[in-house]
């Protein structure tokens, strides 16, 4: 009998841990390293992978998904599968679908519809839903085949309408016995394996909104109400808190204060590790993400387990008015993108509307808009109209000059004539700028992502975080060493989400193992994107691959070769991350 199932041979390891990489062969036994050794004889295994002139590294850790829906029909989580990633948590933002009745299935699937841009007729095709309750909910996430591990966050929000009702949890804070209750569920499921809880309070003006265009049930969460799920955790010294809790869309430094001292009374009465969204780097506001980077030091200073998700992977949301949501923070904007398509293009058409929406010019363009000002906008796509050919590659800047428009009436007159299909390329929702991404990067309480994987595909692919950091900041710019690289992606994640022994090689460890040639690795197409119809139903996404990953490995089992999947699916759910 072979010693080993499977011997990575002749590879650089970089093992997640900081400690300075090392040539070493990695022999694998029942889904396990069992050795990592200089020299291994080949004879010892069952199948010898050639890892000479590769990187041998742990599996990349997503802490920020919504593969929710996706899992059920995608076992390997692309976009996030393609580029290395082993385990995903799921959900995050409070968003997610249990505990939900099954009469309500159909309105938390429209509730991702708009908040996510998730296809619903996708999610009514696809999705197997055979759960009511969150222990129901992790069970079934354990019987599906899954070509990657994941582990849960209770989802708040599905929590709030469980319990109180959609009307009432918009509305009012919770009763006594109501508080009560979610807390005895939280810590049911909890027992079950769940890894905390998530939230997102982004306030009335939020710009993640359900469907109908109401702030999600938790963006009006009262203070009392959720330190009520921290005392949940507190009470049991077990697992961790991801919020995304933003009130200063206006630049408002006095909301953002505010934040800053209930996150710190939040973690203060949870006693657990608090990952907050998100930290990014904007082209012009440095002050921004180091005042950010300075206070999670700061709450480390104080013995405050404060960690930060950072923002790194260089994107261009390509957008269309048919489908964008991401202003939803201001309500012209709001208003005149919900409905049909025939209702948003009469709106969109509207004299009388236009007004409203150019005054609202400062507000979207803010640093914290996502995608920059419209002027910037360069016109990718004729839409319907191909007598606006005419315009692909300019500018809406320089066609409003041109035309002796407002670049906010160009936006609008192109949508409207090339019916809503018009795709226009966005600025780079962060920064090109290596040295001020590295460090957010580098701080040692931060890790990097914000991928939102499974949601948001029809704008963007931040899934492509991965390889992005390590093509850009690690080989180009040379700003990370491999050493931190690594850590930040595998092992800093799993100590956050309470993975034990995940996020680094060593022996004993689970055999999630990426190999990989660091000169050839690249996103695929890079600076933009494919559309694959291969969502259930036929529907669409945006799409970008990898190139450069020899071999994924998941639980000892090669899911990805050369790009491809295998078709194997050793994928685990992990119960409060172990597994």
């Amino acid at each position: 009998m072979a010693t080993y199932d499977t011997l990575i041979k002749g590879g650089t390891v970089v093992d997640g841990t900081g400690l300075p990489r090392h040539r070493s062969d990695v022999g694998i036994k029942d889904g396990r390293v069992t050795a990592v050794e200089s020299t291994i004889a080949s004879s010892e295994a069952t199948e010898l992978l050639d890892a000479s002139g590769h990187i041998v590294a742990p599996g990349f850790i997503d802490l920020h998904t919504h593969y929710d829906s996706q899992i059920q029909w995608d076992p390997y989580c692309t976009i996030s599968g393609w580029h290395g990633v082993t385990s995903v948590t799921l959900g995050t933002c409070g968003f997610g679908f249990a505990p939900v009745a099954p009469a309500d299935r159909d309105r938390a699937r429209l509730m991702m519809s708009r908040n996510e841009a998730i296809s619903l007729e996708a999610m009514q095709e696809g999705m197997l839903w055979d759960w009511e309750t969150l222990p129901e909910y992790m069970d079934s996430l354990d019987r599906i085949p899954k070509g990657v591990n994941c582990l849960t966050y209770v989802p708040v929000s599905p929590l709030l309408i469980w319990t109180m009702g959609l009307e009432a949890a918009r509305n009012r804070p919770a009763s006594d016995s109501e508080r009560a209750e979610m807390q005895r569920l939280l810590g049911e499921a909890m027992d079950h394996g769940a890894c905390g809880w998530s939230v997102q309070r982004l306030g009335p003006n939020s710009p993640q909104r359900d469907f109908d265009g109401e702030p999600m049930p938790t963006d009006l969460m009262t203070d009392r109400d959720v330190l009520a799920l921290a005392e949940v955790l507190a009470n049991r010294s077990a697992g961790a808190i991801q919020i995304s809790q933003l009130n200063d869309f206006n630049g408002d430094d006095a909301a953002g204060d505010k934040d800053i001292e209930f996150l710190e009374l939040l973690a203060a009465t949870a006693k657990r590790p608090i990952l907050f969204n998100a930290i990014a780097v904007i082209d012009g506001y440095p002050e921004i993400h180091r005042k950010r980077v300075e206070w999670l030091a700061d709450c480390h200073r104080r013995g405050i387990q404060m960690f930060g998700q950072g923002n790194n992977v260089r994107l261009y949301p390509t957008i269309t008015l048919e489908h964008f949501n991401l202003w939803d923070y201001s309500g012209p904007w709001k208003d005149v993108t919900l409905g049909t398509t025939e209702e948003k293009l009469r709106k969109l058409a509207d004299p009388a509307r236009r007004q409203a929406l150019i005054a609202e010019e400062d507000l979207i363009a803010t640093p914290l808009g996502v995608v920059g000002h419209p002027a910037l906008f360069v016109v990718r796509g004729c839409g319907t109209d191909p007598t606006l050919q005419r315009y692909v590659g300019r500018t809406v800047g320089d066609i409003a000059a041109e035309e002796g428009k407002h670049a906010i009436d160009v936006l609008l007159d192109l949508s409207v004539a090339g019916g809503l299909k018009v795709e226009f390329e966005a600025k780079n929702v962060t920064s090109n700028d290596a040295p001020l991404i590295a460090e957010i990067i580098r701080s040692p309480y931060i890790v990097p992502g914000i991928s939102d994987g499974g949601a948001h595909s029809k704008f963007f692919t931040g899934g492509s975080y991965p390889t992005d950091l390590l093509a850009f900041l690690v080989r180009d710019t040379e700003q990370l060493s491999l050493e931190e690289a690594h850590y930040h992606l595998s092992r800093l994640p799993a100590h956050i989400s309470g993975m034990r022994d995940r996020g680094w090689i060593g022996t004993g460890t689970p055999a999630d193992i990426v190999v990989y040639d660091l000169e050839e690795l690249a996103l695929v197409p890079e600076g933009g994107y494919e559309i694959a119809f291969d969502q259930p139903g036929g529907d669409w996404r945006r799409i970008q691959r990898s190139k450069g990953y020899r071999w994924t490995i998941v639980n000892g089992q090669v899911t990805f070769d050369a790009g491809e999947p295998t078709g194997a699916t050793p994928g685990k759910f992990l119960r409060s991350g172990r597994g």
